[in-house]
């Protein structure tokens, strides 16, 4: 009942999106069972820390990372404060609670050539309508930093050509507007002419799969993993290191900090600056070259 009532107010009350009330109810599920094995215990209203702890415990020895095991607790500490403000607990048995420290993930963007191979290695494959479509995505990937999600869930009426932007609806139904470069433009147009030969009737997604369907999250991690893996070495590739790629590379070229807050649609700099990282490094480079006594001695 409590666990129903707190998704009900994620999505009505908080706006939060149908994949991260998903993930909300998993964490939520998982330690409900957790009690129930170990402690007999169904009703979580009633638990205290140590029983919390001894989940914790639990999840360690199986090796689950801590920047996971922090997430998972986040979502019970945001429940707890639910059930305060709904009168279903007095105290808040994570109030007190300190997260684990986790290890910081360096996300390495690709270089910019990386990038240029990719979309000229599909630009001299063919015009086929899935050759287009997997420019397309790379290219609104780079030249948006939208997420993969935003990007799987766009429709067409969200495209101006006219004012050459896109609308993107990122967490929290939160609509933020992005200008769409020439280029892409031009792919875009070449898609539409494409996309009217295969899609279904009354299929109102940009982005759809040779079926005339709208595309799934896993199809669009699979494309760019085949791109990427072709011209990089780089461990990670994915569309989040793209969007990534896309704020670092603004960084580096003097794009404001707050120009590129709105651009990935952050709530706060604080999420921006974790981009800031790779473009420090151009920065002191760009400073030691061109300050006066950074010269050497002769």
């Amino acid at each position: 009942m409590f666990i129903s009532s707190f998704l009900e107010y994620l999505k009505c009350e908080k706006n939060y999106s149908n994949h991260t009330i998903l993930a909300y109810k998993t964490d939520l599920i998982s330690f409900r069972d957790f009690c129930i094995t170990e402690f007999n215990q169904e009703n979580i209203t009633s638990i205290h820390y140590n029983q919390i702890r001894s989940w914790i415990v639990s999840m360690v020895n199986q090796e689950i990372s801590n920047r996971t095991i922090n997430r998972k607790i986040s979502t019970l500490k945001t429940f707890y404060k639910f059930l305060q403000k709904t009168g279903g607990v007095k105290i808040n048995p994570l109030a007190k609670h300190k997260a684990l420290k986790a290890e910081k993930k360096v996300q390495v963007p690709f270089t910019k050539n990386e990038v240029k191979n990719v979309i000229n290695c599909i630009d001299v494959e063919d015009d086929s309508f899935t050759n287009i479509r997997n420019k397309l995505i790379v290219e609104l990937f780079y030249s948006t930093g939208m997420r993969r999600i935003e990007l799987v869930d766009l429709k067409v009426k969200d495209i101006n050509i006219y004012d050459k932007t896109i609308k993107v609806l990122g967490k929290r139904n939160k609509e933020r507007y992005v200008p769409l470069l020439p280029s892409v433009l031009e792919t875009l147009n070449n898609y539409l002419v494409l996309r009217k030969q295969c899609v279904v009737e009354n299929e109102e997604n940009l982005l759809i799969t040779l079926k005339g369907v709208k595309i799934y999250e896993t199809l669009v991690y699979r494309i760019i993993i085949s791109y990427f893996s072709g011209v990089s070495t780089k461990v990670k590739k994915s569309p989040h290191i793209l969007r990534h790629t896309f704020a670092t590379h603004l960084l580096n070229q003097g794009a404001d900090l707050n120009s590129v807050k709105e651009l990935l649609g952050h709530s706060s700099l604080a999420a921006t600056q974790v981009y800031t990282h790779n473009s420090l490094e151009q920065l002191k480079k760009v400073f030691n070259k061109a300050h006066p006594r950074s010269e050497k001695t002769k």
